[in-house]
Formats: structure tokens, C-alpha cells, sequence
């Protein structure tokens, strides 16, 4: 699943939050975004996810624009700023609910998706016992249990351990490999460098540098 991005712009209350962002981000690849926080990352990723709608530009996905041809990207998998799931529920009753909106995945692909994350499937706390880092590997967890075509990941390794790290690593490799579009942005510098192809860097809203990173992580993989 391939997106184009061409001559994005958005304001809101006559701030502007997107200036003219043109990007490619072909399937099979992973793009990072990188900026300070403000300079526009996690809007850009709403915009992609059919969240906010801009006032001028165009995002084509598999070549169908959003906003005329389609309201929302078909397959996607999200996880942006703070994951939000019900209290008093259990992480593998949360997925069920969630799971339960398309219907396109059994109980098994849940349970492996927690694993994978390092969740036991069959933990009974309640969502509003979970730690930090917790409440992160479930966020991921959602975002990837049907395995999207798109996968949108903002700042996903917040509040993870080293141990956290590398299964989100896996994780991300694994969509990577299967042929989705992965989108991830990261403060962590060198986790961002290790994990992409590519990585544009955002400023106050407008691209300020890209960066091809293909060859050297083909290297690091081989």
C-alpha cells in the first residue's frame, strides 16, 4: 500500500500545523519522522489516517484519495500520542472489542499479537492496573493484530524497556517484511535511524531534510 502526499497545508485557528509537505512512502518500507515536538508528526499522521482533513493538498492511497475516493485508508493500524483502551477490562478483552469492529481476525492472532509485544494473553489485571510501559505494548499490540497494509506508529517505544525495544524492532521488521507501509516517528534517534529506510525531518509544520537510509540498513539486515 503505497501513499503520496502532495502540497499538504493545514491550519487551525489560523496557526498553521502542515506547510506544503510533499512525501513518498512506498509499500514494503518503513518512513521515519523526525522533529521536535510541535513540528507537525503527529498531524501528519492523523491527516494519513483520515483523522483531520486538511485545507489544501492530496494524500493518495494505492492511488485512491482520501477525502473523494475514500474516508479512511482500508487496512490500517494506528497508534498515536497516549494509547487509550477501557479500565476495567483485561489487554485480550480490550483486542476482542476491538477485533470485534471488522471481524477479520479469530482470538488467536490477539493472543499472538500480546505475546509478541510480551503481554500473557491470559492475564487477568484490568487495563487501569498496567504500567506505563504496559499500556504501551497493548497500544501496539492494536495497531497491529490484523496486520494492516498501513501502520502508523507515533513515538512507539514511550515508556518501553530494552526489552520493549527490540520486540517493537521485531515487530516493525516483520510488517516491513509482509509488505505494509510503516510511518513511525521517534524521538530516539538511533532507534529511528536503525528501524528506516528513509526519514524525513520536520520543522514548525514543513519538511527541513530527508534522508535515504535503504543501502545502509540493507546492510545492518543482511
Amino acid at each position: 500500500m503505497s501513499v503520496e502526499i502532495n502540497n499538504l497545508n493545514k491550519t487551525i485557528h489560523g496557526v498553521t500545523i502542515l506547510s506544503n509537505i510533499s512525501m513518498s512512502m512506498p509499500s514494503g518500507c518503513v518512513t521515519g519522522l523526525a522533529g521536535v515536538n510541535g513540528s507537525g508528526k503527529t498531524m501528519l499522521m492523523r491527516a494519513v489516517a483520515g483523522l483531520i482533513r486538511p485545507n489544501s493538498g492530496t494524500i493518495d492511497i494505492d492511488g485512491n484519495r482520501l477525502w473523494r475516493d475514500i474516508s479512511f485508508p482500508p487496512s490500517v493500524g494506528l497508534l498515536i500520542e497516549n494509547p487509550a483502551f477501557l479500565d476495567d477490562r483485561t489487554g485480550l478483552e480490550n483486542l476482542q472489542i476491538l477485533a470485534s469492529i471488522k471481524g477479520i481476525v479469530q482470538e488467536n492472532a490477539l493472543r499472538q499479537a500480546l505475546e509478541e509485544v510480551g503481554l500473557e494473553p491470559d492475564d487477568k489485571r484490568k487495563f487501569r492496573k498496567y504500567s506505563l510501559g504496559m499500556k504501551q505494548r497493548l497500544g501496539i499490540a492494536a495497531a497491529t493484530m490484523e496486520q494492516p497494509n498501513l501502520l502508523l506508529l507515533d513515538e512507539p517505544t514511550n515508556a518501553l524497556d530494552s526489552d520493549g525495544v527490540v520486540l517493537f524492532k521485531h515487530i516493525l521488521a516483520k510488517a516491513r517484511a509482509r509488505g505494509a507501509t510503516c510511518i513511525v516517528s521517534c524521538h530516539d534517534a538511533s532507534v529511528l535511524r536503525e528501524v528506516s529506510d528513509s526519514i524525513y525531518y520536520l520543522a514548525e509544520g514543513h519538511i527541513d531534510g530527508y534522508e535515504e537510509l535503504t543501502s545502509v540498513n540493507n546492510l545492518q539486515r543482511s
